[in-house]
């Protein structure tokens, strides 16, 4: 068995957004990171909230709007914003959105 993890397409990883729906996959786990797809129907939102884990955000495709800390900011494929623990933060899809969630969840 490989020593790796290998996905061709991260869009195939969520299957067809349904209307009104947020759905979410968790890629790969360890230790120390927590990878996790998102995919969200135009209007679903990730209401403000904070994290203990230092986080990454990647915007594969669609537009959002999203708030960290105090800004409010316009993401869109190949937006990357990366935040440290605890700071408020928010997503709302203008589009359908697929986003990759990087937790680094070690010390």
């Amino acid at each position: 068995m490989p020593d790796y993890h290998f996905f061709d397409n991260l869009v195939a990883a969520i299957p067809d957004l349904q209307p009104d729906s947020i759905i979410s996959r968790t890629l790969y786990t360890t230790d120390q990171l927590k990878v996790i797809m998102f995919g969200f129907a135009p209007g679903q939102e990730l209401s403000e909230h904070t994290s203990v884990y230092s986080a990454a955000l990647y915007f594969v495709q669609g537009d959002a709007d999203i708030t960290l800390g105090g800004d409010h900011l316009e993401a869109h494929a190949g937006t990357w914003a990366h935040m440290p623990p605890q700071m408020p933060h928010s997503v709302v899809a203008r589009t359908p959105v697929i986003m990759l969630l990087l937790m680094f969840t070690a010390n």
